[in-house]
């Protein structure tokens, strides 16, 4: 199962704006962005729905890994992680929030990147 289309955050301008208004919160292999989603900035044929969601982004650089596939498994298993743990989420507010992994990521095996997935989206007051 990976995150419907309507749970992905697409277009630099919704980078760049998570970047400036977002709030950071830090783990040992993971930077986590998050901000009040501003849905003019989205990108064209992405539609919000009626009730507010959580919309998710995930960037790993090639100073992660240097081979594509790698870096693709990674990014796979975080969108099937955050599809599981947030589809139960109601907000009041669109919310998105940006995962940027670390260099020092493949380090740890992928329970433990997940597991601080979620320490993070505890700390953002996002789950609980």
């Amino acid at each position: 199962m990976v995150l419907p289309k309507h749970m992905r955050l697409k277009g630099h301008r919704c980078f760049d704006f998570i970047y400036k208004e977002g709030s950071r919160f830090y783990s040992s292999s993971m930077v986590l962005r998050v901000t009040k989603g501003n849905t003019k900035l989205l990108a064209k044929g992405i539609k919000t729905q009626l009730s507010p969601t959580i919309k998710c982004a995930i960037s790993i650089s090639n100073k992660v890994s240097k081979k594509s596939v790698t870096r693709n498994k990674l990014r796979r298993l975080f969108h099937q992680h955050l599809s599981f743990k947030l589809s139960n989420v109601k907000t009041d507010n669109e919310i998105w929030a940006f995962f940027s992994l670390k260099p020092t990521s493949m380090q740890h095996s992928n329970n433990n990147l997940l597991n601080e997935c979620d320490k993070l989206l505890i700390k953002a007051g996002i789950i609980k």
